[in-house]
């Protein structure tokens, strides 16, 4: 036995020190005062929270850049991010402080660095030479916005323009100003009477670095001589200027305006332009101007070798073209092609095999980012296919509404996922391999198999391989494909609780040993799905009805066989066969002619054919009771070693043997209590609920969202579960409770009420709840919720002397109730005996919504629910009876007889209050921990960590715990995210190995790691951006244009803008401010002490290389000076004798 050191205690719960001010600490209770009986490894330094990587589609898409060489895009956004990618597996997340708007980025082309130019007119020089960039240096500009930079190959001076129609030079090395500056009016000189505008474009002349080209809104262009400080050409346009692009010779460029016309221009006749396009606008025979088009927001001029220059650009398209989807128009000789685009398009590139603006461009892809995916291009094949895209930027593809993920997965399961997944490809890609191929990958020290899985609105689900901090997709089930398609609003009676995504996943119960799946979802239904890799047709679908209702009423019960409150064996009566019409209906029904059993979706009744991968073994809905829709499940569990499912929501519970295709039990959930029901509570007819008044409460569904009914904690568990898929971002949602019963009407949407009417009682932003309720006990108490279910092998009752199974159900008022599992023999038997299952009496109860529940054995090690491997289905069973009960039986893990002593296991209840820790079998509390007083959990998880466990807690203030099990030690309490919006809230989970996870926008997951040791080794897991690449040759000037200057002229700009002759620019105009960034290391995840070593070792090894070296040339010299000693010494012995007149 295992004495506990005290100060570690102590450690322990001040580990959390910052959270102080937030709430009280917890407080942990030891029952009897008796010290743990298990060996508990894991204490506080095992634990460290940072966040790991990043995956999905950068959110708000804002800006766009490619540096040629070293292969690298990145990519701004609204918010202030900065995302990275190389290689497929190379990506990086970085986060501008201020979080205002990337508008421009600029790579120093293979340099290992990046300018982004933000919206509060500050830019900053990233490095990104190390894993994690970081900021060099900031300038803010104080005087002038920022609206245009631009940066030439190979320099050092960066132009940057203002709204003013002022140029500024930037000296990238030094991050501070030149004082040589290009005023708007010293530009255009008398060429316009009013101000130009905001600058829109600079560029310098490819041929000619001394030549820069000036793009002002108005539609003046400015072609000025940096040199002799004054502009040599003024080109006017009467339309809006968007963008400009030169021709590789530097003899032309190419304007695109707010009309939608293309105008190109030669540098030496500014009166007008040689050619004027319309790329989509209708021609007019009589030689008339064309109809004005959309603004063309973009172009660029790519030439080639061997054919005709392309001419790319975006927008453009006649406004009579309505509907019409964005496009990007590829000019290329005389073809015109118009690609179009599911999104807006926010910018493009075109890639090139030169850096160099002054050679043949050969453009090969066009990199098209927008507004919600990343589009590639292949310019070199016919009709320009895109290339597929290797990064993880689908996850939105339907808004995400559920995740679960799962870490440590049997070996087996990626590749079975990944081969059925492949089969689904889209044909017709690029056959040309990625062309962004930049840095290198990290090495992975992580080894184990993870696996994220993600339910969408439109009712898919997605399989992820999340091994080794990286994303892919593995398949894609379409749980949609059961039911009925409505051909039109008319032809959908039935799903008008839900005004939109009737298919949205709301919950997923997978077990990945026997890889069972099974999902709830927004219309009150369950499909249950085996894995198979054959393809099997199967003629009906199979199909369950429930009618699972609340109210009771003795003298006309709405069901028919309702079982009895008392905890009796119920099964063997109550399974119901296919037919699931068998329930009559109420006679108010009827003569009210209101809907009554009638379920929210139609299963098709055609044969589906279910491709290799998931395949639907049932489907089983909840029904409309007398005018009223069903509720919509709130907790949902699965075990393939007993063929059952259940599924509970604020109704009751229904278990189902989804093997013999029969519901075991439907229970309302005060019928689970039987005669031990702690709440007083009065059985009420659903007519009387019907007709709300004075102090009767009106039942209303819950996916209407919040509901003057519900207990707090039901009301959360509600909210979270209507805040599906339409949350705006930041949305908070408002305090709780409704004053008057019939207060809040809500929509029958499914998203979170907006619309609360203003006798709400908002109290504050930060989710705290107060448990006090302006509505009668009975009232509170009369929507119990089911939230928590597990199935288990241990013990029921207290009098039990050895483990059976049993499902443990919890509710949302803190109730633990047991349900006991009497099972038949495998095989042939399980198929045609009925399973018997009966309410067995034993109840716990816990302060606040029970949440999560799993058990431990004597050890302290987890006992997992029983499993049955998985084998495939759809292949002719064996004939050697033998080998099949083998296959057969269940893996399940009870304690061996010599551990069967008073104490077996532990069972560990976590709620969205406190957790407990009960000795069973005989039902006292071990252990008891108050998580938090002042506000709620909203996650929580038993996890395996470095070969322990542990109990993982997100609450509803931002804080991260662990505590260690059984004794509920605090390990680890962290404020790291204040819950902002029920995203967040309804996609965090915790899994083994220290991993976590969570939707951080509505496109992107943002994965964290809560383990010291996977902190530790971040550093090499992640990829380097940089590789050391050889820059291009320049092109061949020729012999001629040598010899008579006709190539490219270059130009000192150190001359012309260093402070010796352009002196220094004025103070006020811009605020340098230096970086965090530059030493590798500083922003890892190791601790500031391991990075001080790390360094002072790095040091260390540059003075001893120093030092070596400088030891090698002093040996060197003492060897020179030996031999010109030697030398010096022949010398005089030769010449000695002889006089001066013989030399």
């Amino acid at each position: 036995m295992r004495k506990f050191n005290i100060r570690k205690v102590l450690d322990g719960l001040t580990a959390g020190s910052s959270s102080a001010s937030q709430q009280p600490p917890p407080q942990q209770h030891t029952p009897g005062g008796r010290e743990p009986e298990v060996q508990e490894t894991l204490q506080s330094e095992h634990f460290q929270l940072c966040k790991t990587v990043r995956h999905g589609f950068p959110y708000q898409p804002s800006a766009l850049a490619f540096d040629p060489v070293q292969k690298i895009l990145a990519v701004g956004t609204q918010t202030g991010a900065l995302r990275l990618f190389g290689r497929p597996g190379v990506e990086c997340y970085c986060q501008h402080d201020g979080g205002a708007a990337v508008i421009q980025l600029q790579f120093l082309i293979n340099e290992g660095a990046l300018v982004s130019a933000l919206a509060d007119d500050t830019l900053h020089l990233w490095n990104l030479r190390q894993k994690r960039p970081a900021i060099l240096h900031s300038l803010k500009f104080c005087r002038e916005r920022v609206t245009f930079c631009h940066l030439p190959f190979q320099s050092k001076w960066l132009y940057v323009g203002t709204e003013r129609g002022n140029i500024h030079i930037v000296n990238v090395e030094s991050f501070t100003l030149s004082g040589y500056v290009i005023m708007w009016n010293k530009a255009i000189e008398l060429s316009s009477k009013s101000h130009p505008g905001p600058v829109v474009h600079i560029s310098d002349n490819p041929m000619d670095e001394g030549k820069l080209l000036i793009g002002y809104e108005s539609g003046t262009v400015v072609l000025w001589d940096l040199k002799s400080k004054k502009g040599d050409y003024r080109y006017t346009y009467d339309e809006a200027i968007h963008s400009v692009a030169w021709h590789h010779e530097g003899k032309q460029f190419i304007c695109s305006h707010s009309d939608g016309t293309l105008t190109i221009w030669n540098v030496r006749s500014p009166a007008k332009p040689v050619q004027t396009i319309t790329p989509h606008g209708k021609q007019l025979k009589d030689g008339k101007k064309p109809e004005p088009c959309k603004p063309i927001l973009k172009v660029e001029f790519k030439t080639t070798r061997s054919g005709e220059p392309f001419i790319i650009l975006s927008g453009g398209l006649s406004y009579d073209t309505v509907g019409r989807r964005p496009c990007l128009t590829v000019m290329h000789g005389k073809s015109t092609a118009v690609l179009e685009m599911d999104y807006s398009i926010v910018d493009f590139l075109t890639l090139c095999e030169t850096p160099y603006p002054n050679d043949f461009q050969e453009p090969y892809a066009v990199v098209v980012l927008l507004e919600k995916d990343l589009v590639l291009i292949d310019l070199a094949q016919n009709g320009y296919p895109i290339f597929e895209n290797p990064y993880p930027l689908s996850i939105h593809e339907s808004p995400v509404t559920c995740c679960e993920y799962f870490a440590d997965c049997p070996v087996d399961l990626i590749p079975a996922l990944y081969s059925v997944g492949a089969r689904q490809k889209r044909q017709g890609y690029s056959k040309k391999e990625w062309p962004i191929n930049g840095g290198n990958w990290g090495l992975g020290a992580q080894s184990y198999p993870e696996i994220i899985i993600t339910g969408h609105a439109d009712g898919s689900i997605k399989f992820w391989d999340a091994s080794a901090i990286t994303l892919q997709v593995l398949y894609k089930l379409k749980t949609a494909k059961v039911f009925e398609k409505s051909r039109n609003k008319d032809d959908k009676p039935n799903t008008d609780i839900v005004d939109e995504d009737p298919y949205a996943i709301q919950i997923i119960s997978w077990c990945p040993e026997s890889r069972m799946l099974c999902i709830a979802g927004v219309s009150a239904h369950v499909i249950i799905y085996r894995f198979s890799k054959q393809e099997v047709i199967i003629e009906v679908i199979p199909m369950l009805e429930v009618r699972l209702l609340y109210e009771i009423n003795d003298l006309d019960s709405p069901e028919g066989e309702q079982a009895p409150p008392l905890p009796t064996p119920v099964g063997a009566t109550s399974p119901q066969p296919i037919p699931p019409q068998s329930h009559p209906s109420t006679s108010s029904s009827s003569s009210d002619g209101l809907r009554d059993n009638v379920p929210c979706l139609k299963v098709k009744n055609s044969p589906l054919k279910q491709s290799p991968g998931y395949q639907a073994e049932l489907v089983i809905q909840l029904v409309w009771v007398g005018g009223e829709p069903p509720q919509q499940i709130t907790s949902l569990a699965v075990n393939s070693s007993y063929g059952l499912v259940v599924f509970g929501n604020c109704n009751g519970i229904a278990i189902v043997d989804y093997l013999q295709k029969a519901v075991l039990l439907n229970l309302g959930t005060i019928e689970l209590y039987g005669s031990n029901d702690p709440y007083r509570r009065e059985p009420r007819s659903p007519r009387k609920s019907r007709q709300p008044s004075g102090g009767v409460l009106m039942v209303t569904p819950c996916m209407c969202g919040l509901s003057s009914l519900h207990s707090d904690s039901v009301k959360k568990l509600h909210s979270f579960l209507s805040g599906l898929c339409d949350i705006s971002e930041g949305t908070v949602v408002p305090e709780d409770r409704c004053k008057s019963p019939t207060s809040a009407k809500m929509s029958r949407k499914l998203s979170l009420p907006t619309d609360l009417k203003p006798d709400l009682d908002v109290k504050d932003n930060s989710f705290s709840r107060s448990r006090s309720s302006s509505v009668t006990s009975i009232d509170k108490e009369s929507r119990e919720a089911i939230s928590a279910l597990h199935f288990c092998e241990t013990f029921t009752r207290k009098a039990d002397s050895s483990p059976s199974p049993c499902l443990w159900v919890g509710t949302t008022l803190g109730t633990v109730l047991v349900i006991a599992l009497n099972l038949p023999p495998g095989g042939e038997q399980r198929l045609l005996q009925p399973v018997i299952v009966s309410p067995s009496g034993t109840i716990l109860r816990l302060k606040g919504a029970i949440l999560r529940m799993a058990f431990l054995d004597t050890t302290g090690c987890l006992v997992p629910p029983a499993y049955e491997s998985w084998r495939e289905h759809n292949v002719p069973e064996e004939k050697d009876e033998k080998e099949k009960l083998k296959k057969k039986r269940p893996v399940s893990v009870s304690p061996s007889p010599s551990q069967e002593i008073s104490e077996n296991q532990y069972a560990v209840i976590c709620s969205e209050k406190q957790a407990k820790v009960i000795s069973l079998p005989t039902q006292n509390c071990a252990y008891k921990q108050n998580i938090t007083e002042t506000s709620f959990v909203l996650r929580g998880d038993i996890v395996a960590l470095s070969n322990s466990i542990c109990l993982a807690c997100f609450c509803a203030n931002g804080h991260i715990m662990t505590f260690s099990l059984p004794s509920l030690r605090p390990l680890l309490d962290v404020y790291y995210l204040p819950l902002t919006n029920m995203r967040i809230a309804r996609t965090f989970c915790f899994t083994n190995n220290g991993q976590a996870l969570y939707l951080v926008s509505p496109t992107e997951i943002q994965r964290l790691t809560y383990s010291q040791e996977t902190c530790e080794n971040l550093q090499e897991m992640l990829g380097e951006l940089f590789t050391p690449v050889e820059t291009p040759e320049a092109p061949n000037r020729g012999f001629f244009k040598g010899l008579f200057g006709g190539g490219a002229q270059s130009l000192d700009r150190e001359e012309l803008f260093g402070e010796s002759s352009s002196g220094k620019a004025s103070r006020s105009l811009a605020q340098h401010i230096p970086g965090p960034g530059g030493i590798e290391g500083v922003k890892g995840a190791a601790s500031g002490v391991v990075g001080e070593l790390a360094r002072a070792r790095l040091a260390l090894d540059e003075r001893g290389q120093k030092l070596g070296d400088l030891e090698e040339r002093t040996t060197a010299m003492l060897s020179s000076a030996d031999s010109f000693s030697k030398h010096a010494h022949e010398m005089m012995l030769k010449y000695k004798d002889k006089k001066w007149y013989q030399f």
